[in-house]
């Protein structure tokens, strides 16, 4: 009697424990976003130029600067009248009272009119910090208040476009999550055509992420990580996503079971006893994946490993716990109406899952060459995924501004006009550094730093500071290009001389995330590839396992290649696409793959290598691909968010996750499986004892 009082007791306290995790996580869900940073230049290693030069700039200013360009235009390209520049002059005094712009002389320059006559523009100095977002947002507001009819008018330059990114960011905490969760709903009840699974399976995802929220809001709180908009954007959808996978797994298991028992504690017993190793590999797979990015030397990839572990980590305790608690107080009940009964009679009509594996048993060699040259082919277009990196307004794809401003200041200004390049160089190179800039190809204007009121140059620590204008657009390739060059030149005749500005931190940070994917791949192949080996207790099944999904990721790439060049006409890709495309698709492509080769082999021991992996894919393939079809639907709802970055991962995954599920996982890797026999439990002694 006292054990039944446990029994039933405990999970109402487990409920309870995740209603305070709840509550306390749920108050920080508006808060996250304070201790977001979206600043390119924290995100790079210590070791970079342009971080030197940032470091550097403190010594000669007192804070750094993000620069805004406030920018008129006459809309019939004739020139600014002298009443029209009158309207615009009251601003300087405007803009300097902005709480949030450099308060020191020079900090607010204009209006400088254009050489054609047809443009005129402010340069304003922002303070570089959390709150620089908005600080921008008001400089729009006080000049979209003044009276400049007859101009149009554009707040642009790096601070416009931080504050446009960081305004396309903020929808990720409302609409994302609610098209999220909506699409996953709608998913649930046409695969389980029940009322109230889809509100226990969502709970039991949505209260794994409130206490994922709370941990990374204090982590970032407390400077431990770098948070910014993409990190909580995939957090989100990685927590629902691997949340709700998880819960199909134990539920399929937990229905399996109710046909055959009487009581819904014996078949919770025995569900949590046969999908404990499987999810707890699979969250041990993703989150040990994710982890692997704190091996990469950009701080904001940095941050997202320890946000995204964390993530799957509370998906694993909800869906192991909470989740347990919730079916075994609903019982029968969580499936109305299509409750399961004890089946009396064994039901020969054969299943669709059935078919598929008697096709694959028949003709194993046919499929497995057929989904192998398929896949082959659509990787013939990975050599076309331009992964070079892309400019930072190209990333803003829904209305911006800023970006619209680019485009016109470079009709009437150099394109790096309000966007300097910033050279630190020893005080005695400086006639040797002017020299080179004066001639230098993509560069104008260079200008030396003085002591105020004087032409002396200013001077700190034996260095000085002198600036130059690209005649490119600041975050262009283009520009990218000229930096790079230049340091080359540097290198060359004046080794101690650094180059940083914006457009050197957006250089850096392209080229710090391509060598990351060179370096965190093998780690992350290596992790996983160790996971498999402890799980199956084999090594040609790894091997077996992460050729297919490195062949499945090659696949996705050649065909987002052919997406993203020749339908969407993307300018490009930021280079960490790529490597989180790969993170997340291997994770989890490993996943599915963990789902079928554990129930494999658990039939294989008792049945043999032959029928155990058609029994192994009969009875998970339903449940695996339900949850690849919710997979893909979550992380491509990370469209709704209009930047390049966050669109392209959503297809990637998406698409990715569809080709393992429907092609790798249900038809590859079965008839590989069946082709190789028992060998592919080498050299476990599943190979030695058992059976073809």
């Amino acid at each position: 009697m006292k054990n039944n009082r446990l029994r039933l007791l405990l999970p109402f306290f487990v409920i309870f424990v995740w209603l305070g995790i709840s509550s306390i996580g749920g108050q920080t869900f508006a808060k996250i976003t304070n201790v977001e940073s979206n600043d390119q230049s924290s995100f790079l290693p210590q070791s970079a130029d342009s971080t030197k030069v940032a470091n550097k700039q403190l010594s000669f200013y007192s804070s750094t600067t993000i620069p805004a360009i406030i920018l008129f235009s006459t809309p019939d390209h004739s020139k600014i009248t002298a009443t029209q520049l009158s309207t615009i002059f009251p601003l300087t005094a405007t803009i300097k009272k902005i709480n949030g712009v450099l308060n020191t002389p020079g900090s607010v320059v204009g209006p400088i009119p254009s050489s054609d006559g047809q443009a005129a523009e402010f340069l304003v100095q922002v303070k570089a910090n959390t709150e620089a977002p908005q600080v921008v947002k008001n400089i729009q507001t006080a000049v979209n208040s003044s009276n400049t009819k007859g101009l149009n008018h554009y707040v642009t330059g790096p601070g416009g476009i931080l504050a446009d990114l960081f305004g396309a960011f903020s929808g990720i905490n409302g609409i994302l999550l609610y098209v999220a969760v909506g699409v996953v709903f709608v998913i649930l009840l046409l695969v389980y055509r029940s009322i109230v699974l889809p509100f226990i399976v969502l709970g039991a995802a949505m209260f794994a992420l409130t206490g994922a929220i709370f941990f990374v809001y204090e982590m970032a709180l407390h400077n431990v990580i770098k948070l910014n908009g993409q990190s909580q954007g995939i957090l989100s959808i990685l927590v629902i996503g691997a949340a709700t996978d998880y819960s199909l797994l134990m539920i399929a298991r937990y229905k399996e079971s109710l046909h055959k028992m009487d009581s819904k504690w014996d078949a919770m017993r025995v569900t949590l006893k046969a999908v404990i190793e499987p999810i707890a590999a699979s969250a041990a797979t993703v989150s040990l994946a994710l982890v692997c990015l704190l091996f990469s030397d950009l701080n904001s990839n940095k941050g997202l490993g320890p946000v995204g572990a964390i993530g799957i980590v509370f998906a694993f305790l909800s869906v192991m716990s909470l989740l347990p608690a919730l079916l075994v107080l609903f019982g029968r009940k969580a499936f109305w109406p299509m409750q399961p009964r004890i089946e009396k009679k064994q039901n020969n009509k054969r299943t669709f899952w059935e078919n598929i594996a008697s096709f694959l048993e028949n003709k194993p060699r046919l499929v497995w060459v057929s989904c192998f040259v398929l896949l082959a082919v659509l990787a013939i277009g990975l050599p076309q995924f331009k992964a070079s990196g892309t400019s930072q307004s190209s990333q803003i794809l829904g209305k911006s501004q800023a970006a619209d401003g680019e485009k016109v200041l470079v009709q009437h200004y150099p394109g790096g006009s309000g966007s300097p390049v910033i050279i630190i160089t020893p005080v005695g190179e400086i006639d040797h550094v002017v020299s080179i800039l004066s001639s230098y190809p993509g560069l104008v204007s260079p200008v030396v730093t003085t002591v105020p009121g004087t032409t002396n140059p200013l001077v700190k620590n034996g260095e000085a500071l002198i600036s130059a204008t690209l005649t490119s657009q600041a975050d262009s390739q283009i520009a990218n290009n000229t930096i790079s060059s230049l340091r080359k030149t540097f290198e060359k005749q004046s080794p101690q001389t650094l180059v940083g500005g914006s457009t050197a931190i957006a250089l850096d940070t392209q080229n710090t995330a391509r060598n990351d994917l060179k370096k965190i791949i093998p780690i992350v192949l290596l992790v996983i590839f160790i996971i498999l080996a402890l799980l199956l207790r084999a090594l040609t099944a790894p091997i077996l396992l992460i050729a297919t999904v490195i062949l499945s990721f090659a696949a996705t790439l050649g065909l987002s290649a052919l997406v993203f060049n020749h339908v969407f006409h993307f300018p490009g890709s930021d280079p960490s696409v790529p490597l989180f495309g790969f993170i997340f698709l291997v994770a989890l492509g490993v996943d599915y793959n963990i789902f079928l080769m554990t129930r494999v082999r658990e039939e294989s021991i008792s049945r043999g290598t032959h029928e155990g992996i058609f029994k192994g894919l009969s009875v998970t393939g339903g449940v695996i691909t339900s949850a690849g079809v919710v997979l893909a639907a979550t992380f491509a709802s990370l469209s709704v968010v209009p930047i390049l970055f966050l669109v392209q991962l959503a297809f990637i995954v998406a698409a990715g996750v569809l080709i393992d599920t429907v092609i790798v996982r249900s038809l590859l890797v079965p008839g590989l499986a069946e082709e190789i026999g028992k060998k592919i439990w080498w050299p476990s002694r599943l190979w030695k004892s058992g059976k073809d």
